[in-house]
């Protein structure tokens, strides 16, 4: 006898590559923050954003064979004109547009002038199933509804902040309407965490954001942007929502911040409601990775 039930659905989750080897930038282009995070990262960050970590972790997580890959930004860290291709080439080989969903970190709008060249690289994974480029959008995978947010905006020198505006709020709320009342598993992906404790990282309306959650709710919740694991529960109509963040996906472990990681969620649905598990698999001893964490969030 063959089961009605649907097979469980394998969602899985990285941020902020960071993709290395940086090129090298013209003079012309070291110029305000730039000039800034050049520094950074010839002097620290190459040290421990490793593109062989990142090969490492990629080629892991495919051989879990995920239904589904989240990539929740900071794939370049300039935002160099030179960047932006390496960049669309490696998430080709992460997967194609139907299968790989990626928002923006604040280094892929890291200066006015190229902050639009995220959206004209990588606009097959960024396409809402309306075909329509921006944000909200909504991505429907088996049970799953993917709602995309960006918080993607240029700052000052030394800020890391990031804002979705009232336009994308307004935007996100009809979104949440509709889907309220629909049997899909409602994910929304954003880059900044929704709550930090440190005022130039933050999420500049998060509270108008929670606010909305709090309304209409989603069942999970994932993030970047801070370089570590994260497990944080803020309140929704019907009980609290996991929102989750994940380390680098290039990095060795430097001071407080641990080594790459990614999330895997099995998410299923039963005659108790929804079910999902998550996994967490990480950058071992000899660049080997594996499983460090397995929890039930739902």
């Amino acid at each position: 006898m063959t089961s009605n039930t649907p097979a469980p659905f394998t969602l899985a989750h990285l941020s902020d590559p960071h993709l290395a080897p940086l090129p090298k930038p013209r003079l012309i282009e070291l110029a305000g923050k730039r000039v800034l995070g050049y520094v950074n990262w010839t002097r620290n960050r190459h040290k421990y954003q490793r593109r062989e970590v990142l090969d490492a972790l990629v080629a892991d997580m495919k051989a879990q064979a995920p239904d589904h890959i989240a990539v929740t930004g900071d794939l370049v860290n300039l935002a160099l004109e030179a960047e932006f291709a390496p960049a669309r080439a490696w998430l080709e080989g992460v997967g194609a547009p139907d299968r790989v969903t990626t928002i923006p970190g604040n280094h892929d709008a890291y200066v006015r002038a190229t902050s639009h060249r995220f959206g004209e690289t990588f606009a097959p994974y960024l396409a809402g199933d309306d075909g329509g480029i921006g944000f909200p959008s909504v991505r429907r995978r088996g049970p799953l509804a993917l709602i995309s947010l960006s918080t993607a905006v240029p700052t000052l020198p030394l800020m890391a902040t990031g804002t979705l505006g009232p336009d994308q709020l307004a935007a996100l709320a009809t979104v949440l309407e509709r889907l309220a009342g629909e049997d899909v598993f409602r994910v929304l992906l954003v880059h900044h965490p929704l709550k930090s404790d440190a005022r130039q990282k933050r999420m500049t309306d998060s509270a108008a954001l929670l606010a909305l959650l709090k309304r209409h709710g989603v069942e999970l919740i994932l993030h970047g942007h801070d370089h570590i694991h994260s497990t944080m529960w803020f309140e929704g109509p019907n009980g609290n929502i996991p929102a989750l963040g994940v380390p680098s996906a290039s990095a060795l472990a430097h001071g407080h911040y641990p080594a790459a990681a990614y999330n895997l969620f099995r998410i299923e649905k039963d005659n108790a409601g929804w079910r999902c598990e998550q996994t967490v698999r990480s950058l071992g001893a000899g660049f080997q990775i594996g499983q460090i964490k397995h929890v039930r969030l739902i």
